[in-house]
Formats: structure tokens, C-alpha cells, sequence
């Protein structure tokens, strides 16, 4: 049993740090949303007032937070988490995050003798509850090799991509790509079914032919094509549009600095933009499909 302290309990976080209940982990948890917090603690977990309280006595640190800026906010500063970690501490930020941001925590934790390393999830809110995550990891391998008990918690896949910031750029380039084919599906999708195809038929059409990809296997945009999944439920849960489209802005942060030409991800990023500017921005990032139908 390891002490760790969960830090962030949204839609992905919830679902983490109940898996590492069920691997009979003891856990201390803070989240603004007290309801979030109140759940874990129904399913065996202490609360704490704060984050500093959330740490006390931990042996691992795990931080699922929405940006950057919080990230960096959590840990780094005169009243950062790394003033009070202990150096026997190992620290997984699983944010997705600029990889500069990852490295700038990274280096504040290695100037207090403190183990930390980047690992952003693949998969999203269903992979988060059972426990089949993709862990994208950064940093020292032994530090890695150290979180890799805990992460298998939570995760099936687990990548060590290299040194920290090497799992954010490899996330970002995942999220790209998930975005161009979640476009393209619902482009498909939408022209096949107004031209008088069926969504579900259609969507084994190609999930069986060259067009196949993740989006149609398991996350198919089209309501009541698949259940479980937020194009059955109104687009609610799963993985927010505003997300999505943070993302695809730090894709765009990495492409410039890379001198990387990203057309197709530049016009993600901007169809993501306009559905958010348009009202979206909670609704899972699948309603891009709603973007594209006639309004009437």
C-alpha cells in the first residue's frame, strides 16, 4: 500500500484516483468541487482542506489539473508544493500541459532533490474508469521505472517517451491527430447520413474498410450509433471541447518553436475555436459533429 496524495478530480482525475482505491492504495484528496471530493471519500479516501494538507506523510504526489498555469501555480513558488515535499517524494503530473511548463516544474522539484515525472493519459473518461489508460511519460528512467507500479493502477499502456517534457510533446501530437480524425469522421458521417445512409451502418462500413480509425472503433461522434459514450448523452462528459482546444493550441505553441507545418491541425484548431466560441465549450469534443449540421 503506498500513501498518495490525488490532487484534481474531474473527469479524469475522479475516475484515477478511485482505481488506485480499488488497487488498495491509501489516498488523501483535495479538489475545489467538494462533491468530487466527497465521492472519493465515500469509496475510502481522506479529504483535505487543502494541497499542502493533501501531502502530509505522502510518498507519491499525483496532480490532474486543466492548464499549465495551475500546474505551475501547484508546485512552483515561494507557496509551491515543492517548499514542503520531502526528497523521498516521487511527483507524476499526469496535466497535459506545454512541455516547457512540464520542464519547469520538473527542474523546481530537481533543485529540492524531488523525483518528478510528466505522464498525460490517453483514452479518456471511459478508459479512465476501467483502469486502461495510456500513460505518456517524461523523465529520468529511474524515476519512471519507480511510477510505473502506480500508474498500472490506472493504466494498461504505459510509454516512457524520454526525458521530462518528452510525454506533453508526445500528447500534443496524439491530441492533434485525435482532433483531425474526429473532424473527418463527422464529416463523413454527416454527408453520408444526408444523403440517406444509416450513422450505424455507414460506421461499419468503414470501420471495416481504409477509413477505420479510433474515433469509429470506440468513440463514434453520431448519437446512439454506440452507447456509453457522449454522443448519447447530449455530449455531456468525456473530454471537453475547451480542452480539446487548448490543446490544439499548445500543438500549435510546439509547431512554431519545431518549425513544424501543421495545416491540418491549424484548421482543427480553429473549427474546435469557433465550436467553443459558439456555445460549446463543455460538450464533449465529439459535437464537433453538431457543428457541421444543418441548424434546422
Amino acid at each position: 500500500m503506498t500513501r498518495i496524495a490525488f490532487v484534481g478530480l474531474g473527469n479524469m482525475g475522479g475516475p484515477m484516483a478511485e482505481n488506485l482505491i480499488k488497487n488498495g492504495h491509501s489516498l488523501t484528496v483535495y479538489d475545489l468541487n467538494h462533491a468530487a471530493v466527497e465521492k472519493l471519500v465515500d469509496l475510502g479516501a481522506k479529504s483535505a482542506d487543502t494541497a499542502k494538507s493533501a501531502i502530509t506523510n505522502a510518498q507519491v504526489v499525483i496532480s490532474m489539473l486543466p492548464n499549465g498555469s495551475i500546474v505551475k501555480s501547484l508546485y512552483t513558488g515561494k507557496t509551491g508544493l515543492v517548499n514542503h515535499l520531502s526528497k523521498d517524494v516521487l511527483v507524476i503530473d499526469s496535466s497535459t500541459i506545454a512541455a516547457d511548463d512540464a520542464r519547469t516544474v520538473a527542474q523546481a522539484c530537481k533543485s529540492k532533490g524531488i523525483s518528478m515525472i510528466d505522464a498525460p493519459v490517453s483514452g479518456g473518461t471511459a478508459a479512465a474508469q476501467a483502469g486502461t489508460l495510456t500513460f505518456i511519460c517524461g523523465g529520468e528512467k529511474e524515476d519512471y521505472e519507480k511510477a510505473k507500479p502506480i500508474l498500472q493502477c490506472m493504466g494498461k499502456n504505459i510509454f516512457h517517451a524520454g526525458s521530462s517534457g518528452a510525454g506533453q510533446v508526445a500528447k500534443i501530437c496524439n491530441n492533434m491527430l485525435l482532433a483531425i480524425h474526429m473532424i473527418g469522421t463527422s464529416e463523413a458521417l454527416n454527408m453520408g447520413v444526408k444523403q440517406g445512409l444509416k450513422a450505424d451502418v455507414l460506421s461499419q462500413i468503414m470501420k471495416a474498410s481504409s477509413g477505420n480509425n479510433w474515433s469509429l472503433q470506440v468513440y463514434n461522434p453520431f448519437p446512439d450509433v454506440m452507447p456509453n459514450v457522449p454522443s448519447s448523452n447530449d455530449y455531456q462528459g468525456g473530454f471537453m471541447v475547451n480542452l480539446m482546444s487548448k490543446d490544439l493550441g499548445l500543438a500549435q505553441e510546439l509547431a512554431s518553436k519545431s518549425h513544424s507545418p501543421i495545416p491540418l491541425g491549424s484548421a482543427a484548431a480553429q473549427l474546435y475555436e469557433l465550436h467553443k466560441y459558439n456555445g460549446a465549450g463543455m460538450k464533449d469534443f465529439s459535437s464537433i459533429l453538431q457543428m457541421l449540421q444543418d441548424k434546422s
